[in-house]
């Protein structure tokens, strides 16, 4: 509490100080700007103004804070203050005594020792998730079979209450229909069965969908951090995606791939697209109490083989050029990179060293980057089919604000102690002092 007090006392002091200085200024100017014989009837007035001190003081103070808010030269003075306040030390750690600052020292070699243990501790995650991988992968297996339509599920893998169940729907609506419609109700739902499943339609069999069609394109779009990323030219490339599957490597450089799989296409030869990720699990030793835990450091992707004129990661501009001797004109065409989904398999080179050799564009661009490969891992691979159907797709809740104004309620009169039905129509009568 003590810390706290000092804290706001620092920063009360600091906001006075600048205002001090504010007011004096305006003050200054004020004084330059008034003639230097003043009238007698300005004496007179400063004269009057001596007497009713005390009880105007209150209200100059007021009237200057007020003019001070409305001045947008005082406000950027004022916030330009406040934010070099924010995050300054108070001077408590500097103030107290040698003993104290000793104990500290100590407190903060145990922290250390903490946090190669918590390091320790997720080396030892990642040992786990080696060793249960191959269980994942056998269910993802049979998951990709089921969206390439490689093994058509049968009634015992389809044993999943959903919450919506059409047969049950249509069965609690006959028990609900009167008798003399139970025979038209039952061959309507007859009728429906058979269109459903084809019928005897030529039309109907050729329509026939196998597998599930764009499930990965589907969980693209539907989740924002992704979506961002598919343009739409990506779209047709991304229905061709069968499968995305992690690998966890163990050797060094410790890390994981991302694989893509793809059926045969028009675009590009490849039927595999990799990215891969390396991570570090021990502490900074330069910054050791930074440690969150295992973070990703570097990323490579793949080269993609397109076929001509298919790679939507480039495109071609045209561009004028004057010559400066002859004043003649060219239009000559310039490949630059266009925006696309499959940029992610050529991220930026992290440069050897410290990450502060980066520039702000390209250290924006890995970490985002970074954030979106470990979503794919952690979140996508594992819950695709909820992704696909939008239960897995975080919303934000919003809380109604009981204050808003212009809401409308339910208005209940025999609950209102003041509503007098026979006062209604009647206009409001004029008190006349």
């Amino acid at each position: 509490m003590l810390v706290a007090n000092r804290i706001v006392g620092n920063i009360y002091s600091s906001l006075r100080a600048t205002i001090f200085l504010v007011r004096t200024t305006v003050e200054s100017c004020k004084t330059m700007s008034e003639p230097e014989n003043p009238s007698s009837d300005a004496v007179e007035d400063v004269e009057d103004e001596d007497h009713g001190e005390e009880t105007g003081e209150v209200g100059d103070s007021q009237a200057i804070a007020n003019q001070l808010m409305k001045n947008p030269g005082v406000l950027a003075a004022l916030q330009d203050k406040l934010c070099s306040i924010v995050g300054s030390p108070s001077g408590y750690i500097q103030s107290l005594p040698k003993e104290v600052k000793r104990r500290i020292k100590a407190l903060k070699k145990l922290q250390n020792e903490i946090i190669h243990i918590e390091s320790e501790f997720y080396k030892e995650v990642n040992a786990l998730e080696l060793k249960y991988a191959p269980k994942y992968s056998e269910l993802f297996e049979k998951r990709k079979e089921i969206l390439i339509a490689a093994r058509e599920p049968t009634d015992e893998d389809c044993d999943w209450a959903s919450e919506e169940e059409d047969d049950e729907d249509k069965d609690e609506d006959a028990k609900l229909a009167p008798d003399s419609q139970q025979g038209e109700l039952k061959d309507k739902v007859t009728l429906e069965g058979t269109k459903e499943a084809g019928g005897d339609s030529e039309e109907k069999k050729q329509e026939f969908v196998t597998g599930i069609p764009s499930f990965w394109l589907t969980i693209f779009k539907n989740v924002e951090m992704l979506s961002e990323m598919v343009q739409e030219h990506d779209e047709p490339i991304l229905t061709h995606l069968q499968d995305i599957k992690v690998v966890i490597h163990e050797k060094d450089p410790v890390g994981f791939t991302l694989e893509f799989y793809f059926e045969p296409n028009e675009y590009f030869t490849d039927t595999v697209l990799t990215k891969r990720y390396e991570m570090r699990y021990d502490p900074d030793s330069q910054d050791p109490f930074s440690y969150e835990g295992p973070e990703i450091i570097k990323c490579s992707g793949c080269t993609i083989n397109w076929n001509k004129g298919k790679n939507v990661t480039v495109k071609q501009i045209k561009k004028k050029q004057k010559h400066k001797g002859r004043g003649l004109t060219r239009t000559v065409t310039k490949q630059v990179q266009a925006d696309s989904f499959f940029n992610f398999f050529n991220p930026p080179a992290v440069p050897d060293g410290s990450e502060s050799e980066m520039d702000e564009e390209t250290e924006a661009l890995l970490g985002a980057d970074f954030e979106i490969g470990h979503f794919i891992r952690e979140r996508i691979i594992p819950r695709a089919v909820l992704f696909f159907t939008g239960e897995a797709i975080e919303t934000e809740d919003y809380e109604d604000d009981e204050n808003d104004e212009g809401e409308e309620e339910d208005y209940d009169e025999e609950a209102d102690p003041d509503f007098n039905p026979e006062a209604q129509g009647k206009p409001n009568e004029c008190k006349q002092q």
